[in-house]
């Protein structure tokens, strides 16, 4: 990942979300696009001759959950006119290839039950579900479903 492959990564994200998020995407570049030598981050782009077709997001966690270290793939996407040529296929392998020679075994991520197209990608990948369970909250539950105040 250069900074020079950062527009075209914004791009092909706001094509498949239908959002332009340039602030998170600088915070994100800031954050993995730049790592310095030993660490565990890593921003993968995937060209087609000098054009960036897919980029991938991931790094190693240790120790969160009680679990050990471990790789999580944070964003994976490729533009829709370079789909089905293998190019998520390659950018995870190459993701995977780095996860091993830090030693480790084992691989996650989260994702939206109704983001289909991912879910397909990455069972195809042999990715299935895992034993931690995610759990939320709303923060500012509405106004009627909020508990009245003990007294």
């Amino acid at each position: 990942m250069r900074r020079a492959d950062l527009d075209r990564v914004i791009a092909i994200d706001a094509t498949v979300t239908g959002q332009e998020k340039r602030p998170y995407w600088l915070r994100v570049y800031r954050r993995y696009g730049v790592a310095s030598a030993g660490e565990q981050r890593h921003f993968l782009v995937a060209l087609r001759g000098k054009d960036v077709v897919g980029f991938l997001i991931g790094e190693v966690r240790d120790w969160e959950f009680g679990s050990p270290p471990c790789g999580w793939v944070f964003a994976i996407d490729v533009a829709p006119e370079a789909r089905q040529a293998g190019t998520g296929s390659l950018l995870l392998a190459a993701l995977i290839a780095a996860f091993r020679r830090a030693g480790v075994r084992k691989l996650r991520t989260l994702l939206s039950r109704d983001n289909t197209v991912i879910l397909s990608f990455f069972r195809s990948q042999g990715m299935m579900a895992g034993p931690l369970i995610p759990l939320e909250m709303d923060l500012d539950p509405p106004a009627a479903a909020a508990p009245k105040a003990a007294r």
